[in-house]
C-alpha cells in the first residue's frame, strides 16, 4: 500500500475546531469557555498548528459574545503552551472590509505576533499578491510565520499552471508556507493530486491544503492529496465537521494509520476532545445556532460556485425582498456575474459582491443598478481581478472613471495615528485602536461596555 504515496513524511494536521469550523457551521458562535475545558488536551494532541483566531471572529466575539478578542487570543495563548497558534488574514483587508494603509497593516500584524500569534495565513480575494505584500513583510519583521495562501477557483483562467506560478512568486515573497485555499470545495481529488505533484516539483516550502466538505468530496481530496505529498492539511473535530465546515480529523486519523503518511496522533485522545465539542454542539443546535442546511452535502456547489456561507447570505437578501422563490435565478446569474467581472475567486468580500449584484440583476434587471461595492471591484479598488472584464458592463459602471492599475493600497496615506487620535477618549491600548479602526459601528461600543463593568471571570473543568 505504501507505493501509493509520493512521500513516507507524516501527513500533518492544523485543526480549526477553533476557528473555521464553528465559523461555517455556527456563525462563529462559540465562546472562549467553550474552547477552554478541551485546551489542555488539545495542546497535547501533536497538530502541527491550531486555528483559533481571525475571520470573522473578530467581529463575532464583539458584535455577538460580548468578548474582547486580543483577550481571547491571549487566553488560548496561556492554555495552548505548547502548540503553534494560527490566523486567517484577508491581506491589505487585514479582518475588516476595506483596504487599510500600510501603517495599519503592521501595527495589526506586529500586535497579532504580540499576543501569541505564531503563524498567519494570508490571502487575497482575487489572489492579488500586491495585496498581500504589505502583510507579508510585517509578519516576518515580527518573527511570524507566514503562509501564502492561493484562494482557489476554476475559471477560463484559474489554470492549473496559474497557481503554480502564483506560488513560486509567494515563495520569493518570503513565503514559509504555501496554502491552497480551496473555500468553496470545487478542487476535485484528481486535480488535487495533480496539483499538488506540479506545487511540490516548483516550490520548496511546504504545501497546506485547505478544503471544506460543501460538495461531499473533501475527504477523498485529502486523500489523494496526501498520495502525492501535500506536507499539511486542515481537519475539524468531528462535531463541528463536515458539511460546510473541513473534513473530519478522526476519520482522516483513522485512514492513514499505518501507512507512510501515518499522522501519528492518537484516535483516543482526539475522541476525548470530541466528546467535549459534541455537548457544545448540542448546546448550540438547541439554541438555533446551527442550521441543519450547513451540515448536508450539496454538489451544487460544483455548478455554481457558491461557498455556504455566501448561500445563506443570498437566502437573507431573498427573503427580505419576500423573493425566496427566485434562489434558483439568483444561482444560475452569479456565475454570469463572475465571467462579467473578470472571474473572481468568490470569498470575503467578492462572493458577497458578486452574490449581492446577481440578487440585484434577477429582482431588478441585469446591470439596472449597481452596488457600490461593484463599482469598487469593476474600477478596480480592490486589486487586479483575473481575467478580462465585461468593458460594456464596467463603462456601464463606472463611466469614464479611471480604472485603478498600481496597489491600490499606494493611494492611501498613512492613517494609524489619526485614528489613535479618533479614539483617544475611548481606547485604553493599541489593540483597541486597531480593533475600532476596523469595525468602527460595532468595537467603541463594546469598549465602553466592556469598560463599564468587570470582566466576567471564566473558571472551567478542564478534561484530561
Amino acid at each position: 500500500m505504501n507505493e501509493l504515496f509520493s512521500s513516507n513524511k507524516p501527513l500533518l494536521i492544523t485543526d480549526t475546531i477553533l476557528r473555521d469550523a464553528h465559523q461555517s457551521q455556527a456563525a462563529t458562535r462559540m465562546r472562549l469557555e467553550d474552547m477552554l475545558p478541551a485546551c489542555e488536551i488539545l495542546d497535547s494532541m501533536g497538530y502541527w498548528s491550531i486555528e483559533c483566531w481571525g475571520g470573522a471572529t473578530f467581529d463575532s466575539c464583539m458584535r455577538f459574545l460580548g468578548e474582547d478578542p486580543w483577550e481571547r487570543l491571549r487566553t488560548l495563548r496561556k492554555a495552548l503552551p505548547n502548540t503553534k497558534l494560527q490566523m486567517l488574514l484577508r491581506g491589505q483587508n487585514l479582518l475588516g472590509y476595506r483596504h487599510y494603509a500600510d501603517d495599519m497593516v503592521d501595527a495589526f500584524c506586529r500586535k497579532s505576533i504580540e499576543n501569541g500569534i505564531d503563524v498567519v495565513r494570508i490571502f487575497d480575494a482575487l489572489n492579488d499578491v500586491r495585496n498581500m505584500e504589505a502583510s507579508i513583510r510585517a509578519v516576518k519583521k515580527y518573527g511570524g510565520m507566514v503562509e501564502a495562501a492561493m484562494s482557489y477557483t476554476t475559471s477560463p483562467v484559474h489554470s492549473e499552471e496559474y497557481f503554480v506560478e502564483k506560488a513560486v512568486v509567494l515563495e520569493q515573497m518570503g513565503a514559509d508556507t504555501i496554502c491552497i485555499k480551496d473555500m468553496a470545495n470545487l478542487l476535485l481529488p484528481a486535480d488535487a493530486y495533480s496539483l499538488v505533484k506540479k506545487l511540490k516539483e516548483r516550490v520548496s516550502v511546504p504545501i497546506h491544503l485547505h478544503t471544506h466538505n460543501t460538495t461531499g468530496t473533501g475527504s477523498m481530496v485529502y486523500l489523494m492529496a496526501a498520495m502525492a505529498g501535500v506536507d499539511i492539511v486542515d481537519c475539524a473535530l468531528s462535531p463541528f465537521a463536515n458539511g460546510t465546515s473541513q473534513p473530519d480529523t478522526e476519520s482522516l486519523v483513522a485512514t492513514l494509520k499505518g501507512t507512510a503518511r501515518d499522522t501519528g496522533l492518537d484516535l483516543k485522545r482526539l475522541n476525548k476532545a470530541a466528546i467535549h465539542f459534541r455537548s457544545v454542539a448540542a448546546k448550540m443546535e438547541s439554541a438555533g445556532t446551527i442550521s441543519s442546511k450547513v451540515l448536508r452535502v450539496d454538489p451544487n456547489t460544483l455548478l455554481y460556485q457558491v461557498p455556504g456561507g455566501m448561500l445563506s447570505n443570498l437566502i437573507s437578501q431573498l427573503k427580505q425582498a419576500n423573493a425566496e422563490n427566485r434562489l434558483d435565478e439568483v444561482l444560475a446569474e452569479v456565475p454570469r456575474v463572475r465571467a462579467d467581472f473578470g472571474y473572481p475567486p468568490l470569498v470575503t468580500p467578492t462572493s458577497q459582491i458578486v452574490g449581492t449584484q446577481a440578487v440585484f440583476n434577477v429582482l431588478m434587471g441585469r446591470y439596472k443598478t449597481f452596488t457600490k461595492e461593484s463599482k469598487g471591484l469593476l474600477r478596480g479598488e480592490y486589486g487586479e481581478l483575473p481575467g478580462e472584464v465585461n468593458e460594456e458592463i464596467r463603462k456601464m459602471a463606472i463611466g469614464s472613471d479611471e480604472v485603478i492599475s498600481c496597489r491600490p493600497a499606494d493611494l492611501l496615506k498613512p492613517e494609524l495615528e489619526t485614528i489613535k487620535e479618533q479614539y483617544s477618549d475611548i481606547a485604553s491600548s493599541e489593540e483597541d485602536i486597531l480593533s475600532c479602526a476596523m469595525f468602527p459601528q460595532v468595537a467603541p461600543e463594546f469598549i465602553r461596555k466592556r469598560d463599564g463593568k468587570d470582566v466576567r471571570e471564566i473558571t472551567v473543568e478542564w478534561i484530561r
